[in-house]
């Protein structure tokens, strides 16, 4: 995909905004005046005080952590494992031998039933025609 086809959402230069023009002066004035009240605002809010504890909190000595062992822990050196010494976990391996099941039959295309006795042979042979 080349650049010329990408959509406006994709911008290249990040979000950066250039200097606000006002029509006129007053206008100017009033947003200085804003600011000014938004900053108040927030002032009397406690919202700088906090950015102070930021910013205090940031310049802190970062926390160490050290990977110990706790102190009950200190003399179990070997945990032994279970005694599986003579059991045998795996079940027996079922396997059909092949004495009940006479044959297969095929009713229509890949559907394929077991023939366990003459007369199931028979039925599905009536029916398949």
């Amino acid at each position: 995909m080349t650049m010329h086809m990408c959509g406006p959402a994709l911008s290249l230069n990040g979000k950066k905004k250039g200097k606000v023009k006002f029509r006129n002066a007053a206008e100017a004035q009033r947003a200085r005046e804003l600011d000014t009240e938004w900053k108040e605002l927030l002032k009397r809010q406690g919202v700088e005080a906090e950015k102070k504890k930021q910013a205090r909190a940031m310049k802190a000595e970062p926390l160490v952590y050290k990977l110990e062992t706790p102190v009950g822990r200190t003399n179990t050196h070997h945990i032994p494992s279970r005694v599986t010494a003579g059991h045998d976990t795996t079940p027996n391996v079922k396997v059909y031998t092949g004495t009940e099941m006479i044959g297969i039959a095929v009713m229509h295309k890949s559907c394929l039933q077991p023939i366990f006795n003459q007369q199931e042979a028979e039925d599905s042979a009536h029916m398949r025609r």
